[in-house]
């Protein structure tokens, strides 16, 4: 006797079809799986019997043959459970229903036969719908992330009896649904302000920059200037998700089973990440014998904050190197090649010296370091990683009379209202061209929007012949001004745009060369 099933599995963020085969002949009890399974796969078979037997079905002694195909894929999700217990009691006669031709069935069970939520629910839903299912049963844990994707029914269950008595329309399940008008317009929000933090007017602007534009950001300065206070404050500025870039980042946390506690199921916020400087590569960057994302995948439209810089392995800021150019990260394995979106903001902070206090004019702060201490401090951070970070801001140490000051500056609320509109208009600009933001042009799109005068092109002349900045530093200057000049309204870039972007690349010559 034969039967098949419809589910997925996960291939990187994406999920590929599977078809669950079982064949049960009569002879010597025998349960034996194909087509690649891992580990954890293999190990169905186990929860799949005692499931069975517990939700009071019949689980006979037979020779049972399930086949995963295609069988040149790798499977590593214990979301096949109940496609595969489903397929099985299908082969015995245990449940006859056409449905299962058309609905793909996804999710993990108990030993008493209920049914776990699993990782990787939306991008199966997606695959669902584009290879044009009439629904999907999920968990009901993951029905809410599941009905983010329109057009698509999806049917909750708790229990593989409830699975089989709606496949038999013994009971009927009504489709989950959900309002994404109602979780965006519930969004939480930061409590850090900008306006919080006293001073340091200039690095306030910076930052505003950044978010507006997706710039990455270097903050280098003296231990307490305020390099990690202001660099979390960031978070409040962000502009607002929209529905492509939400499950895009959805998308990633449910592969990496990172969802529990979210809103229905869906990320509303721009994610701010802050690994720890002990980080290994792969957590880093991702990988793993099944590939799973790392923290720059993590952060993708949103911020990888990484504080104290020089700390981290070199191996592991090395890494960062194509992410920061290409905004993806391409893992190869023996087997395959996958690739992990990693479109985010970098926000670093570093002292000038291991002691923290070089060029400090500050009394009772003198540096102590020697210079080739300094030197090899400095050395961790690369000339071609530093490249690829367009602002670098000097944070100087905050004066007594700053501290006992009261704050007299902006509200987050009120800076990150003209980032949004900083953003509306780089979104209508990049319309057709998939891309969110200026940091995302490629050097054809510089070309085509940040045009210079005659005025502009000379200040951009001298600027790198006395710096000696690199072709990407020049790239870079160029978004920068575009986004400078978006936030001043204006359709062209005018030399204080250019200006104001050359001076933030003011540390390449003072501490690097």
């Amino acid at each position: 006797m034969f039967a098949r099933s419809i589910s997925y599995t996960l291939n990187g963020i994406d999920a590929e079809k599977l078809c669950i085969e079982c064949d049960a002949k009569h002879g010597t009890f025998s349960f034996n799986m194909v087509g690649l399974p891992s580990n954890s796969v293999k190990e169905s078979k186990d929860r799949v019997a005692a499931a069975i037997i517990n939700a009071g079905y019949q689980f006979h002694a037979r020779r049972y043959t399930v086949n995963l195909a295609p069988a040149d894929l790798k499977k590593d999700d214990v979301g096949l459970d109940l496609p595969i217990a489903i397929a099985l009691m299908a082969a015995t006669k245990q449940v006859r229903s056409l449905k299962m031709e058309k609905c793909a069935i996804v999710g993990e069970l108990s030993l008493d036969g209920e049914v776990r939520p699993v990782r990787g629910i939306l991008p199966i839903a997606l695959a669902a719908k584009r290879d044009n299912l009439d629904g999907i049963i999920v968990p009901k844990e993951n029905a809410e992330e599941a009905a983010m994707i329109e057009g698509l029914a999806v049917y909750p269950v708790e229990s593989l009896r409830d699975t089989v008595e709606f496949l038999e329309n013994s009971i009927q399940i009504e489709p989950c649904v959900i309002n994404t008008e109602d979780i965006f317009s519930n969004m939480s929000h930061v409590v850090d302000d900008m306006f919080d933090v006293k001073g340091q007017f200039h690095v306030k602007r910076a930052l505003e920059v950044s978010a507006s534009g997706g710039h990455n950001l270097l903050m280098i300065g003296p231990p307490g200037s305020g390099k990690t206070m202001l660099a979390r404050r960031l978070a409040s500025i962000l502009p607002e998700f929209s529905m492509e870039e939400s499950l895009e980042t959805t998308k990633i946390f449910s592969v990496a089973g990172l969802l529990t506690g979210t809103n229905k199921g869906i990320i509303t916020n721009r994610q701010f990440r802050s690994p720890h400087h002990t980080i290994s590569d792969i957590a880093l960057i991702g990988g793993g014998s099944y590939p799973k994302p790392g923290e720059v995948s993590l952060a993708h439209n949103g911020v990888l904050f990484l504080d104290e810089l020089p700390e981290f392995k070199k191996s592991a800021l090395e890494v960062l190197r194509q992410p920061l150019e290409d905004g993806f990260v391409t893992i190869a394995r023996a087997t395959q090649t996958l690739s992990f979106p990693a479109k985010f903001i970098l926000i670093a902070s570093m002292n000038p010296c291991p002691c923290g206090y070089y060029g400090s004019h500050i009394e009772g702060h003198s540096c102590s370091c020697g210079q080739q201490q300094i030197i090899r401090y400095r050395s961790k951070v690369s000339g071609p990683l530093l490249d690829r970070i367009d602002l670098h801001i000097e944070v100087p140490q905050m004066h007594y009379s700053d501290l006992m000051a009261v704050p007299n500056g902006e509200k987050s609320v009120d800076i990150r209202k003209r980032v949004n509109l900083c953003r509306q208009i780089q979104l209508e600009r990049f319309k057709n061209e998939s891309i969110y933001c200026n940091a995302q042009m490629s050097s054809k799109l510089i070309r085509k929007y940040c045009e210079l005068d005659e005025e502009s092109k000379e200040l951009l002349r001298v600027a790198m012949q006395k710096k000696g900045l690199s072709a990407r530093a020049y790239d870079r200057i160029l978004k920068v001004s575009r986004t400078i000049a978006d936030l001043d309204n204006s359709e062209r870039i005018k030399v204080q745009h250019l200006s104001e972007a050359v001076n933030y690349r003011s540390l390449d010559r003072k501490y690097w060369d």
